[in-house]
C-alpha cells in the first residue's frame, strides 16, 4: 500500500500542472458546444458595433436583436441544408443543360445581346451615364485580372497607369490639337511602357513587398500630376478634352458614347480570352500556381512577368482614354489610391482569374453604390461587411476556381 501510494504521489509530482487555457479552460470553451452556442451573438454584436457610430447606441442594440434572431433563424434551418443543396443541385442541373445546349444557348445570348444593344432607347441619360462608368470599370478590372488573377502578382498602384492613359490623351489634345484616335495610340503605348519599366526593378521583390513598390508608384504618379502646374495644371485639372469622332460624327452624346466603349469592352474582352487560351497565358497561370515548378519547366518567369505587367496595364491606358473623352475632364482627385482599391476589390468578389467573373464583380461594385446612393452613409459600410463576409465563406470568389490566391 505503501508503495502504490509513493508511486501515486510521485506520478502527480511529475505531471506538471493543466494551464488555465488548456482544454477544459478558456480554449475548452472555444471548443465546445456553448462557442457554438453563443458564436451568433458574436457575430450579431460585431455587426451591431459598427452602426454604434452611426446611429448611437440605441440603433445598435436595435440591430443586434434583430441579426441575433436572424442568425440563430440561419442556424436552426442548417441542419436542413442537405435538403436545400439538392434543390440547388437540382437547378444548377438544369441551367447547365439549358447552356449546353446550342440552340437555348444561342438564344439567351442573342436577348441579352438585344437588351444591351437597346439600353439607350430604353432608359434615361443618368442611367446611360452609370453603365458607360461600368464599362470603363469593366476594361481596368480584366486588365488588373491579367496581373493579379492570371500571374498572381499584387499590384496597389493600378490607378497609376489608368491616369496615365487619361493625361496623355487630355495632354496631346489640348496641347496638340490631336483627336482621339490618333492619340489612343500613344496613350496604349506610353501607358504599356511605364508598366514594363515598373516591372523591371519591381519584379526583383515578391509578395507584400511588391505590392508596396506598385502602392508607392501610384502615389509619386498622383503626386507629380497634383504638383507640375506647368504641364497638367495641378489640382485645377485639365479641361476641354474634346470627345471622339468618327467621319465629323461626334461622341459628346451619352446614347453615342455608349456604343463605343461597349465595343472596346468586348474588344477587350476577345483579346484578353484568347491570350488566356495561349502559350503565354498558359505560362502565367503556372507562375501564379507554382513559380519554382514553372521555372523548372523552362519557362523564363521574369519574362512572362514583364509581358504580364506590359499587356495588363495596356487595358488601364485604354480606360484612361476613354475617360478623359468621355469627361472631358480630368484631375488628380480622380486616381486616389482607393481606385486602386475598388478595381482589385472587383477582381477578388468576382474571382481572380475568372474574365466573366471580374465582369460581374466589375457591375456589382459600380452598380450597388449608385443603387444606395440614398443611404450613402451606409454604402461603404455595407460594401465593407460584405467584402469581409465574402472572404470568410467564399475567398475564391463568385465565380473564381479553387485554389487561386495571390502569389508573386
Amino acid at each position: 500500500m505503501k508503495s502504490e501510494k509513493l508511486r501515486v504521489e510521485s506520478s502527480n509530482i511529475n505531471t506538471p500542472p493543466s494551464p488555465p487555457f488548456s482544454k477544459g479552460g478558456m480554449v475548452g470553451f472555444f471548443d465546445n458546444r456553448y462557442y457554438i452556442a453563443v458564436k451568433p451573438f458574436i457575430i450579431a454584436l460585431w455587426l451591431s458595433l459598427l452602426f454604434l457610430p452611426f446611429k448611437g447606441v440605441k440603433a445598435a442594440i436595435l440591430f443586434f436583436a434583430i441579426f441575433s434572431v436572424l442568425l440563430v433563424s440561419l442556424k436552426l434551418i442548417f441542419p436542413y441544408q442537405r435538403v436545400f443543396l439538392e434543390k440547388f443541385k437540382t437547378f444548377s442541373n438544369t441551367i447547365h443543360s439549358l447552356s449546353v445546349n446550342s440552340y437555348i444557348s444561342l438564344v439567351i445570348r442573342c436577348v441579352i445581346l438585344a437588351l444591351i444593344l437597346s439600353m439607350p432607347f430604353m432608359v434615361k441619360d443618368y442611367f446611360i451615364d452609370v453603365a458607360i462608368l461600368v464599362c470603363i470599370y469593366v476594361i481596368l478590372a480584366l486588365g488588373l485580372n491579367v496581373v493579379v488573377g492570371f500571374t498572381g502578382l499584387l499590384n496597389l498602384g493600378f490607378v497609376a497607369f489608368y491616369a496615365i492613359g487619361a493625361y496623355t490623351y487630355a495632354l496631346l489634345n489640348t496641347k496638340f490639337g490631336i483627336g482621339f484616335w490618333s492619340a489612343l495610340p500613344f496613350s496604349l503605348i506610353i501607358t504599356s511602357v511605364a508598366g514594363f519599366l515598373l516591372a523591371i526593378p519591381a519584379l526583383r521583390l515578391r509578395g507584400d513587398y511588391l505590392a508596396i513598390v506598385t502602392l508607392g508608384f501610384g502615389e509619386i504618379v498622383r503626386l507629380i500630376l497634383n504638383n507640375w502646374d506647368s504641364m497638367t495644371r495641378g489640382p485645377n485639372g485639365i479641361s476641354g478634352i474634346a470627345p471622339p469622332e468618327i467621319l465629323s460624327i461626334s461622341f459628346g452624346k451619352l446614347s453615342h458614347y455608349y456604343y463605343l466603349v461597349l465595343l472596346f469592352v468586348i474588344l477587350t474582352l476577345f483579346i484578353t480570352r484568347r491570350v488566356y487560351a495561349s502559350r503565354i497565358g498558359r505560362a502565367w497561370v503556372a507562375i501564379r500556381e507554382d513559380e519554382i515548378a514553372a521555372s523548372a519547366m523552362g519557362i523564363n518567369t521574369t519574362l512572362y512577368k514583364l509581358y504580364a505587367f506590359a499587356f495588363g496595364t495596356l487595358w488601364a491606358g485604354l480606360a484612361g482614354a476613354l475617360f478623359s473623352g468621355k469627361m472631358q475632364f480630368v484631375s488628380p482627385e480622380s486616381f486616389t489610391f482607393m481606385e486602386s482599391v475598388l478595381i482589385l476589390c472587383m477582381v477578388i468578389l468576382g474571382g481572380l482569374g475568372s474574365i466573366t467573373g471580374v465582369i460581374f464583380g466589375a457591375f456589382i461594385l459600380v452598380l450597388l453604390p449608385e443603387v444606395l446612393r440614398e443611404v450613402q452613409l451606409y454604402r461603404m459600410l455595407a460594401l465593407g461587411v460584405g467584402l469581409v463576409l465574402m472572404m470568410i465563406f467564399r475567398p475564391q470568389g463568385l465565380l473564381g476556381g479553387k485554389g487561386v490566391s495571390l502569389r508573386s
